[in-house]
């Protein structure tokens, strides 16, 4: 690969995601999920601070908690995040002592423009499944799902259905559930849902959100 893993700048940025978007794969899941990594990132000026919270599964028994720090190398541009939050969120799943067999990801799979947000982007480098898990559509259209828990509508983006409109809890907000790598799209509904416990966000997803807000809280 002539371009840089991690570019600086846009147009290098540009020219991976060209090449990593062919590689990603929307495949059943070939194995069960035993370990389920859920991350995230935050941000305190160019410090960024990347959490992974390793759960067993399907008991969503919380077994171990890792984190990374480093300066920001690249700047918000939206549909490069990636770029920018990718090296500290890979850092932070390294250095849990089991390898994850799925990571669950606050961002897009394959609802992005070019097929690639954060959740097809780590998958690919990875080589892990992966599903993204998003609080709010970046791109697509889609007609309102029922008030139920487990309701959800298609997401459409040229005319191919990209992601899903997931209800996780009755009468609440819908999440936009898209698959990132190795997984399908009713698969990674399957395992959102089963995530989801009290609240409307997925636990592990609360619980990696939680971590990073707290460790920026004491090196900020």
């Amino acid at each position: 690969m002539d371009v840089p893993l991690w570019p600086k700048t846009i147009p290098e940025a540009k020219a991976l995601q060209n090449i990593l978007k062919n590689r990603v794969r929307i495949t059943a899941l070939r194995k069960k999920s035993r370990f389920i990594a859920a991350v995230d990132a935050a941000f305190a000026g160019d410090h960024i601070i990347g959490t992974a919270c390793l759960y067993r599964y399907p008991e969503l028994t919380l077994t171990e908690e890792k984190y990374s720090e480093m300066q920001s190398l690249f700047p918000y541009v939206p549909g490069l995040l990636s770029f920018r939050e990718g090296p500290v969120i890979i850092n932070a799943i390294e250095k849990l002592s089991i390898k994850p067999d799925l990571i669950l990801i606050d961002g897009q799979g394959i609802a992005h423009p070019l097929r690639l947000g954060l959740a097809s982007h780590m998958g690919v480098l990875l080589n892990i499944p992966a599903i993204g898990c998003a609080k709010s559509r970046l791109i697509g259209d889609f007609e309102e799902p029922g008030l139920r828990r487990g309701s959800w509508s298609p997401l459409f983006y040229n005319d191919d259905i990209v992601g899903a409109v997931l209800r996780t809890r009755d009468n609440v907000r819908p999440l936009f559930i898209s698959p990132g790598h190795k997984i399908d799209l009713q698969t990674s509904i399957e395992i959102v849902l089963h995530c989801v416990t009290k609240y409307r966000i997925p636990e592990p997803l609360r619980r990696a959100d939680f971590l990073s807000k707290e460790i920026k809280r004491i090196v900020a």
